[in-house]
């Protein structure tokens, strides 16, 4: 009884996140030029699925109710029993299988409900998936994906509402992808699936119902995405804004808001955590002379502070005119009021009083 009450209890949780937003629409309403972040990972772990006969999906409730938020919808009735599976609500039992499949030469997509739930699961992902490939001297690859929604949703509290970037990128033997686009999801997934390392793929709960314009390199088969390669997706001169996941398009109205007021914002999606393209992101500052880092996630050992160390380490240091500033969510568990949530979490006003502030032009701040 205690075991089906759960089940529902999650269940109904990811309905109201889906459901609340008009999330749950039908695939492929819109023309072959755009294309939702659901049907991006969805077609992504279809092909694969297709490439090679070693890929399989498990997790709870992906097989014939097609996931919690129809990423794998259709899956099952493609692919069977064997390689579509349901698995009981017991993180810790299902991705310990996962890591063990992936041990014997098969390549597992193991899906958490939400990276929440990941943490009954973490010995798996960290002692066993992470570490083998290194403490076997490379005798036992662990190629698998780990993937789901991570960080805030709306309206569920503080044990729903963490992002595990900085959580899972702090590990050595992991690879850590947070993708931002729909282009970035389709591209970032089938290279996950294909390495021959475990990677961490963080999806955004509430990015799986927007749309995304697709190039038609990116429909193809063969498309992949190098992990580890950040992307500029808006060229600047005054100043840098690096984020991932989510608060990509945080900083893209900002920049669009800065633009008609002649500051230039280059900013860079950084696609991968770990590992970090702190290349790119050098370059920029240096062309650009100042810095600010966006996440969702608490600022303590966040991504920022990372970006930020590692800036302050690189020649890129000489380049700065003023200090690095991260953007981050409030240093609390997630409150439940909406009202609290809101002001728990960066806005694109928090980016633009930054830039502002990064730029010397505080005195304007107290009149906007």
């Amino acid at each position: 009884m205690a075991s089906r009450c759960v089940a529902m209890s999650r269940t109904r949780f990811a309905k109201l996140l889906v459901g609340s937003r008009g999330n749950m629409v039908k695939l492929s309403q819109r023309s072959a030029s755009e294309m939702y972040v659901r049907d991006a990972l969805n077609s992504a772990m279809n092909e694969e699925m297709k490439r090679d006969d070693k890929v399989f999906l498990m997790g709870e409730e992906v097989a014939q109710y097609d996931g919690a938020y129809k990423v794998s919808r259709g899956l099952w009735r493609e692919h069977g029993d064997k390689r579509v599976i349901d698995t009981p609500i017991t993180e810790s039992g299902f991705a310990g299988i996962a890591v063990g499949a992936a041990m014997a030469g098969l390549k597992p997509i193991c899906e958490f409900m939400t990276f929440n739930f990941s943490m009954q699961a973490i010995d798996h992902v960290i002692n066993s998936a992470a570490k083998t490939l290194y403490m076997s001297g490379g005798a036992v690859p662990v190629s698998m994906v780990f993937r789901g929604p991570n960080g805030s949703a709306a309206g569920v509290a503080a044990q729903h509402s963490q992002c595990f970037a900085a959580w899972y990128g702090h590990c050595p033997g992991l690879k850590v992808v947070s993708p931002f686009s729909s282009e970035d999801c389709r591209g970032l997934l089938k290279a996950a699936i294909r390495d021959p390392n475990p990677v961490v793929f963080l999806e955004n709960e509430l990015m799986y119902g927007v749309s995304f314009p697709v190039s038609d390199e990116a429909l193809s088969e063969d498309f992949t995405i190098p992990i580890g390669k950040a992307k500029v997706e808006r060229e600047g001169k005054h100043i840098t804004l690096v984020a991932h996941s989510k608060p990509v398009g945080l900083c893209l109205e900002a920049a669009e808001q800065l633009a008609s007021q002649g500051i230039e914002c280059e900013v860079i999606n950084l696609r991968s955590i770990r590992p970090l393209d702190i290349e790119t992101v050098q370059n920029s500052v240096m062309k650009t002379n100042h810095l600010i880092t966006v996440e969702s996630g608490w600022p303590m050992f966040g991504v920022g502070a990372e970006i930020s160390a590692q800036v302050m380490e690189s020649p890129a240091f000489d380049y700065l005119d003023a200090p690095v500033i991260r953007v981050t969510g409030a240093d609390i568990p997630m409150p439940y009021a909406k009202v609290l949530e809101d002001n728990t979490l960066p806005n694109v006003n928090d980016v633009v009083i930054s830039v502002r502030k990064s730029l010397h032009l505080s005195d304007k701040v107290a009149s906007m």
